[in-house]
């Protein structure tokens, strides 16, 4: 069954929705929303909302004090990424993290794929606490995984073949679709049909949704195999999809 998860997405220290395909190190990023609440503010509201499974992004420097507090405010209650690595992993999950989240750290310099990375990291922390992401860029069926803020393609496929070969290792993948995020114009389909059809493990997809049947949409494309973050296009992000509804939406399970 396709859930709902929920995200904080963090830049210069702030909750921000932006569009993900304009993150450059030089420039700002076309932003869709900024948000006047702190990131605490937001996992307290999806703690008391039982919102399991979100997860918090430090889209660069700037936002260790903001992750943090968001931690703090619901420890073992979202999964954290941006900037994980081999050397600060274990102070994440430390300090409140129910998972850790990790792309860049898995390639080199010349962003050529380091499978003893994703070994190691894995036997640090246990595949338990790993959640691998594996945003992308391209169309189908060429989907190649983009690391330094979805901004350099790498030599790693998001197919059925990478699913496979990463899932011993860790314990969901999360993809964002960087080439739709923030847009809310529309999801990658095609993704989210292979995701659900070839991942041997929980996936969340990121991008393009802009209104509340993607939830739907997305449970039918991956026959509930594939759960869905939305930022943008959520009210409480400035969007137009009541967030009350897709907490209804969870609670389904329930019933």
């Amino acid at each position: 069954m396709t859930r709902f998860r929920p995200c904080i997405d963090l830049h210069n220290g702030r909750v921000k929705q932006i569009v993900g395909g304009t993150l450059r190190n030089e420039d700002e990023p076309r932003t869709n929303f900024v948000s006047p609440n702190g990131a605490d503010w937001f996992a307290n509201r999806y703690r008391e909302d039982n919102l399991t499974g979100g997860h918090v992004i430090q889209l660069g420097p700037g936002n260790q004090e903001a992750a943090e507090q968001a931690l703090a405010a619901w420890p073992k209650g979202l999964q954290l990424g941006g900037g994980i690595r081999e050397d600060n992993a274990l102070a994440w999950l430390e300090n409140g993290a129910d998972k850790i989240i990790v792309t860049s750290w898995l390639f080199d310099e010349h962003a050529r794929f380091q499978p003893k990375r994703m070994e190691q990291l894995a036997r640090l922390v246990g595949p338990e606490h790993l959640v691998i992401d594996l945003s992308c860029r391209g169309r189908f069926p060429d989907w190649r995984v983009a690391m330094n803020r979805w901004q350099t393609p790498t030599d790693l496929a998001v197919n059925a073949e990478t699913l496979a070969f990463m899932a011993d290792f860790c314990s969901e993948f999360l993809i964002h679709a960087a080439d739709v995020e923030g847009l809310k114009a529309g999801m990658d389909e095609d993704l989210i049909r292979m995701l659900g059809a070839e991942s041997p493990l929980p996936v969340t997809y990121a991008g393009g949704a802009s209104r509340f049947e993607d939830l739907a949409r997305t449970e039918s494309l991956s026959q509930g195999r594939v759960d869905l973050t939305i930022g943008s296009a959520l009210d409480l992000f400035g969007g137009t999809i009541p967030y009350a509804d897709c907490v209804a939406w969870n609670r389904r399970e329930q019933i």
